[in-house]
């Protein structure tokens, strides 16, 4: 997610736009920029590709005054980490900086080229600030109505901060599904993607709402609803929290924070990609034709740790949409082995860092062997995507904690868009089935955050009662067995309690022997095709002394009966199920580690990236 800083005060302001985007670097990020309308009336930019120290290299080299300006770290999603994409972007007098996506950018742009406009970058961001300018010169509107007017016809997820060298000592801003924070000083005021960027300026904020335009000068603030412009109070809030506490929005850890960002998250990754009016999945990153699918003779999904678990769900997705069954291979284990490969196969490389080590050493050994290649992957330009014909990107943004959580669901939501996507091309998925699915796809970033709004006292609860304990199990079937193997590693990652997922069938299988009344076992039984099933298992367990935690639909009123714990989750569509199930499974672990004072965004022995071997 993209770091944004904006100030119009009495003071020269490069510095503070600088110190606060030092602020910011945690959020991750592969460009940095500012624009600062200096003291003659000019708008000056400046950017640099790569880390803040080159940003701060080139302005010494070519330094900048002025007390209005705007700032950003860049997380690229539409268009390589160059400079010419860093922000901010211009059009004549107006400079514009910008978190999220602007799903109809193609469409504004066409339109804008036909009055003229024409453009240096990739980005969709550079789209709005052409808009803008085209309402400030052809329409003759003052700047915040310009960007009131430009922000309407906006579809997606944006904060975004303008500038405008004919308005000096005026920033606007405006949100909607990324944060946009303002600050209000004495004679001076800021705009900040976080308040991280803010505390040492002012702890008044005011956290802007999705919908909201709001105007900065050095003397005071106007805030204005996007849809009407009707004027709207402005009631800052004093924040007490410390620097450490911003970066992390006011949550104890990072991971904490990145579970809460996954409806943003997931809504993201499938923000464009889905459209209910034609009843389709748009993926132009996949290059895959009908007969290319028909011809494959095996596909590969090929991984490591959560990732593969993610994978794992993948398949069931393959098989249920597309009648496709493709193997899922840990990288480590895939790269010694002879499987067979040649052109007839699709290797599909699934990491979040696109740096993955085995799982780029597969890749690199499919490809020798003429295997068609696509990534899912949430950096941009890294090195998986740049050997791959072809990516889905997720939009997860920076994820700082080494337990996988939001990078986790966005591969599977991607994974699951893929699979839609594959079966209406080979035609095994009627108009019927697609809606049903995309439907249900499209509601779960609100059932997610329906979820984590019901709170977790539960969670802190089980958390006192077991965290002594020294093993723990996890069962799950269908596609809620690789939630129970997601579940146990995020335990064992945070936690470092033993745990162990299994197939709920296989439990007769050995794992029995196991329970006995000091092992808890975490039993995934929601109201889906193998609920009978599951119950019998859980009845097992409890027969045996074994305590347990089920997690239910609610409703079901039998649920907690055999129970020591029962956790609930809203009920979803047997597909979506293992999306929404993996937000208690990863309030399970957090709450444990915490409870037990481990470091929960820093566990001993794990890197965040594995890029050696």
């Amino acid at each position: 997610m993209c770091g944004i800083i904006g100030y119009v005060g009495p003071d020269l302001c490069a510095d503070t736009l600088i110190g606060a985007l030092s602020k910011l670097e945690y959020r991750g990020y592969d460009s940095a920029g500012i624009a600062v309308i200096d003291e003659g009336g000019a708008l000056v930019t400046r950017r640099a590709e790569g880390k803040l120290g080159n940003l701060v290299k080139r302005l010494r080299e070519e330094p900048v005054d002025g007390r209005t300006g705007i700032g950003h770290t860049r997380w690229a999603t539409h268009g390589a980490p160059t400079e010419s994409n860093a922000h901010p972007h211009r059009s004549g007098s107006i400079a514009v900086i910008h978190n999220g996506i602007i799903e109809n950018h193609l469409e504004l742009k066409a339109e804008l080229r036909e009055h003229g406009h024409e453009f240096t970058s990739e980005t969709d961001t550079e789209v709005f600030a052409h808009l803008v300018d085209h309402y400030r010169t052809v329409r003759g509107l003052a700047l915040p109505e310009a960007v009131r007017q430009a922000v309407i016809r906006l579809h997606g997820a944006y904060a975004v901060v303008v500038v405008d060298a004919k308005t000096p000592g005026m920033l606007v801003g405006a949100r909607m599904a990324s944060p946009l924070v303002l600050g209000v000083g004495e004679g001076a005021n800021y705009l900040a993607s976080d308040a991280a960027a803010l505390l040492s300026h002012t702890r008044d904020m005011v956290f802007i709402e999705d919908g909201q335009v709001v105007t900065l000068t050095p003397g005071g603030v106007e805030l204005r609803d996007v849809a009407s412009g009707e004027l709207l109070p402005v009631a800052p809030v004093h924040v007490t929290w410390s620097p450490a506490m911003a970066e992390k929005g006011g949550y104890k850890h990072f991971m904490l924070k990145e579970i809460h960002e996954q409806p943003r998250a997931i809504g993201d990754t499938l923000r464009g990609r889905v459209s209910l009016e034609r009843n389709a999945v748009n993926l132009p990153e996949v290059p895959l034709t009908r007969d290319d699918l028909a011809s494959f003779r095996q596909i590969y999904v090929v991984a490591c740790g959560t990732s593969w678990h993610a994978g794992l769900v993948g398949r069931y997705l393959f098989e249920d949409l597309a009648g496709l069954s493709p193997h899922v291979e840990l990288a480590s284990e895939l790269r010694y082995r002879k499987a067979p490969m040649d052109e007839r196969t699709l290797f599909i490389a699934v990491s979040q860092s696109g740096e993955t080590a085995d799982t780029l050493a597969a890749l690199r050994d499919a490809k020798a062997k003429g295997a068609r290649c696509i990534a899912i992957c949430n950096v941009l330009g890294s090195s998986i995507p740049r050997e791959c014909e072809g990516t889905v990107y997720t939009h997860a943004g920076p994820e700082i904690g080494v337990a996988s959580t939001k990078a986790f669901t966005t591969q599977v939501a991607a994974l699951h868009l893929i699979a839609l996507h594959f079966g209406r091309l080979l035609g095994r998925l009627d108009d019927g089935a697609m809606a049903a699915e995309l439907a249900a796809l499209l509601h779960v970033p609100s059932v997610i955050e329906t979820l984590l709004l019901a709170g977790e006292a539960p969670y802190e609860e089980i958390a006192r009662a077991w965290h002594d304990r020294t093993s723990m199990l996890f069962l799950g079937r269908g596609s809620l067995f690789p939630m129970a193997l997601e579940g146990a590693l995020k335990l064992k990652e945070i936690s470092y309690i033993h745990a162990e997922g299994y197939a709920a069938g296989e439990m007769k299988h050995g794992p029995i022997a196991l329970i006995d009344e000091k092992t808890p076992t975490i039993i995934l039984n929601p109201r889906d095709g193998h609920y009978a099933k599951v119950r019998s298992n859980l009845s097992e367990v409890r027969a045996r002394s074994g305590p347990v935690c089920v997690v239910a639909t609610e409703g079901d009123a039998d649920a907690g009966d055999a129970a020591t714990f029962c956790l609930t989750v809203p009920d979803v569509p047997e597909h979506v199920l293992p999306l929404v199930m993996a937000v208690p499974m990863q309030l399970i672990a957090y709450h444990m580690a915490d409870f037990k004072g481990t470091d929960v965004d820093q566990p001993r022995n794990l890197a965040k990236s594995v890029t050696v071997e």
